[in-house]
């Protein structure tokens, strides 16, 4: 199985464990992750603020690349993957811009100077646990399973990035999506129910409006405490740096104490496929992540 790859910015720097994780479970898998060459940001949470051409523009282009490169391997099936939640809403967006808007497709082609038959129209852009939701996926996870993950208690945070607008990404289920529930039970994680799986952390508003950050945040921490749980598991960069990185800031606005590591879906995939490197991914948390594990 074999897909094309955008990791996106974050991966590429301060979510580098996302990515290692990501690239190491495919292979452990047999999926084979070729990234985009020469691909540029989506844009993520602030282009479209500024302008909605440009914001369709950047995540326009990761996918006429990915038409290329499907374009040149007609025989196989390669689909445009991400596991960055805001790359992967950003790019869904552009996609239904072009469904919508042909038009607009030729525009952006004629200033990437691309000719059309250069491309195929025929890929999908998926996150990554759409891929790993598939049976025949799930049945490898299964079998991959060396050291099943009882020690965790998780609830699954999903953000709303990747279901929200549900008629454009339509990823699982809008209000209580379940793709991340049954792939961390697959692994052995005790998955707790919760009514906050798709509530907003404040995404980027991390630099602008930290008040924000700790009200929703903060209430998202307090939620997953009191529902039991012992860790929180996510599929969002974004997602991930509120909830770890200012964890300990939350704390002190609120009032509350929170100790609750944050996983990447990948990372704890990892650790119960026993690679060797996990470890070292989850060294870059800022709450410690290791001894919940035992590592």
């Amino acid at each position: 199985m074999q897909f094309s790859y955008f990791p996106g910015c974050t991966l590429h720097s301060s979510a580098k464990e996302f990515d290692l994780s990501t690239k190491a479970v495919c292979e452990k898998l047999d999926i084979q992750m070729v990234e985009l060459k020469n691909w540029n940001c989506c844009g993520a949470t602030s282009a479209h603020s500024l302008s909605e051409k440009l914001a369709i523009g950047l995540a326009a282009r990761n996918i006429i690349l990915a038409e290329k490169a499907q374009a040149r391997t007609p025989a196989r099936a390669l689909d445009l993957v991400m596991s960055c939640a805001a790359c992967y809403n950003r790019t869904k967006v552009a996609q239904n811009a072009f469904f919508d808007n042909p038009g607009l497709r030729s525009e952006f082609m004629e200033s990437f100077k691309i000719k059309s038959d250069e491309v195929s129209t025929q890929i999908e852009a998926k996150h990554l646990l759409e891929v790993f939701h598939e049976q025949e996926i799930m049945a490898q996870v299964h079998q991959k399973v060396k050291r099943p993950l009882e020690e965790l208690k998780a609830v699954c945070y999903y953000g709303c990035l990747l279901v929200r607008p549900q008629k454009i990404t339509g990823f699982d289920d809008a209000e209580n999506p379940q793709f991340m529930d049954d792939l961390m039970k697959a692994i052995g994680v005790s998955v707790l129910d919760w009514p906050y799986k798709v509530e907003c952390c404040g995404a980027g508003l991390s630099l602008t409006r930290r008040d924000i950050i700790a009200k929703l945040s903060g209430k998202l921490l307090s939620r997953a405490q009191q529902a039991g749980a012992n860790c929180i598991i996510v599929a969002c960069p974004l997602c991930h740096s509120n909830l770890d990185l200012r964890q300990k800031e939350i704390a002190e606005r609120t009032g509350n104490e929170f100790n609750l590591p944050i996983f990447y879906f990948t990372e704890l995939m990892g650790v119960a496929f026993d690679i060797p490197e996990a470890p070292e991914w989850l060294e870059k948390h800022t709450v410690d992540a290791s001894s919940l594990l035992k590592l």
